[in-house]
């Protein structure tokens, strides 16, 4: 019996394995890196200026009664993200307004669109309804807690 003790051509299989699994998870994590704009967004549960407003005011920088927008501003069955408020209002329906936190719950990322009756986080891609913030498809488990809203004529305000 001959044994060979030449070097098999190329990376071992191994090598190859090793390589591959480190490349996705560089991936994974960069994709979990958080939002575009370099700021660190809050998880949803820790609080903020979304949930100050959703609780009547408080201390996030978010006072009761900031102007958002005009009824003009939001299209019917869809809605735009105020990201400065952190706070997305919709119309999903015509003449009714709601609010939900532009704060994703499934690993804080900001919301960025909305588009065909979807709320959209570009993070993981979790979508909420804008009916009422429940979860259209994951990975998020929780709705987008509704924030409250004043609506007087023709202007949208934080409540």
């Amino acid at each position: 019996m001959t044994v060979s003790f030449q070097p098999a051509s190329g990376p071992a299989r191994r090598t190859v394995v090793a390589a591959a699994g480190a490349a996705g998870l560089a991936v994974a994590l960069t994709a979990c890196g958080g939002s575009d704009n370099g700021a660190t967004a809050a998880p949803a549960e820790s609080g903020g200026a979304a949930d100050d407003a959703a609780n009547g005011g408080g201390s996030g920088g978010s006072a009761g009664g900031t102007p958002l927008a005009s009824t003009a501003d939001i299209p019917e069955g869809g809605g735009k993200v105020f990201a400065d408020q952190r706070v997305v209002v919709v119309q999903p329906s015509a003449g009714e307004f709601k609010a939900y936190s532009a704060t994703c719950t499934h690993q804080g990322c900001a919301v960025k669109s909305v588009s065909d009756g979807l709320i959209n986080c570009p993070c993981h891609n979790s979508n909420f309804s804008v009916t009422d913030g429940s979860v259209s498809s994951g990975p998020a488990t929780k709705p987008l807690p509704e924030v409250r809203i004043a609506v007087d004529g023709d202007s949208i305000t934080l409540a």
